[in-house]
């Protein structure tokens, strides 16, 4: 992280600022496991409220630490922690629960009385089945990002690791797919019965209402906009977080490779927790010696994206007025939309 002199101020590595002034409303954090990404997008989070902005954080990770971090109760309701900040954190089982509630009342109307004990039991199995729980907090997340935009005027989320990150993007295009299939074979089916009325000579028929067509379409509409979001590189970015060392450099290339082809922009890379330079000693030289390769490697890598190196710290950061320093040097540096 950010590395303290002893007058208390935080010093920095170089930065490389290769893109002009973002202005998106919606941005990611994401990276592997551990590098440091809540640190980066609390602190983000915490730079876009200090400049007046209504700021919204939102934690996805099951895992939650942003509350911890910022050393404030966060939970699945948004509670402001600073002026202008907010943060809140989806608990993805009680995602689940609610979601599943949302299901059942949308359903308990459209099933026979006499059916009904049978499809709440299969709903049940359905919500213990793998995937249930993404599907659960990708459906938070969409309603999140519907919602929230009328009431904040910029929306952060600290992601799960990346992969978890990257299967939520990609729900929207499947669950789409899968609405559009749905969708298909209720129109067949309606059309089946008006044929069977025409061979029957039944004519004049008023057709009962689809509430089940209707609420699929809603459905349908929902990820539409969540997608229409998400691709637009003027409202959504993605920021990667990684740590000068291999696997983490790996990953966030293959992720930002997966992000391209789904069409989703990638904003900056933060690298996080390098070596300062005033250690000393053997074993830190020869760190330094390997960092240096891995360092160019990301600057070649990453040649098209804003670059920002921040230096290991010797404590955690803690509290808000740790993520507000480096918020601070964020926005003297004007990365991202900052």
């Amino acid at each position: 992280m950010a590395s303290a002199n002893g007058d208390g101020t935080i010093a920095f590595g170089r930065v490389q600022m290769l893109l002009s002034k973002r202005s998106e409303s919606i941005a990611f954090f994401g990276g592997k496991g551990g590098v440091g990404k809540t640190t980066c997008s609390s602190a983000y989070a915490f730079a876009l409220a200090n400049k007046g902005l209504k700021t919204l954080l939102v934690s996805t990770d099951p895992a939650h630490s942003v509350g911890d971090l910022l050393e404030v109760k966060a939970g699945p309701e948004a509670v402001e922690v600073a002026d202008q900040l907010w943060v809140r954190e989806i608990d993805p089982e009680e995602a689940s629960y609610r979601y599943l509630n949302e299901v059942k009342g949308n359903m308990r109307g459209l099933a026979a009385p006499s059916l009904w004990k049978e499809v709440e039991r299969q709903m049940d199995f359905a919500a213990a089945s793998p995937g249930a729980d993404e599907a659960a907090l990708f459906d938070d997340m969409v309603s999140t990002i519907l919602t929230a935009e009328s009431e904040y005027d910029r929306i952060v989320f600290d992601t799960a690791p990346t992969g978890h990150t990257l299967r939520l993007l990609s729900l929207p295009e499947l669950m789409s797919v899968w609405v559009e299939g749905m969708l298909a074979r209720r129109a067949k089916t309606k059309e089946l019965h008006r044929m069977w009325h025409n061979v029957a000579g039944v004519s004049e028929v008023e057709e009962p209402r689809d509430q089940v067509y209707e609420l699929l379409e809603r459905r349908k509409n929902r990820f539409a906009a969540a997608r229409k979001r998400l691709l637009d590189e003027k409202a959504t970015s993605f920021y990667f977080v990684l740590n000068p060392e291999r696997l983490s450099i790996l990953e966030s290339a293959k992720a930002m490779a997966l992000l391209q082809k789904y069409g989703v922009s990638t904003g900056g890379v933060i690298v996080n927790r390098v070596l300062p330079a005033d250690v000393d000693g053997s074993f830190l030289a020869k760190r330094r010696e390997q960092e240096a390769q891995y360092l160019q490697e990301i600057a070649e890598r990453f040649s098209n994206r804003q670059q920002l190196h921040i230096p290991m710290q010797a404590e955690d950061i803690r509290g808000l007025a740790g993520v507000a320093e480096i918020g601070e040097w964020m926005n003297r540096n004007r990365f991202g939309s900052l």
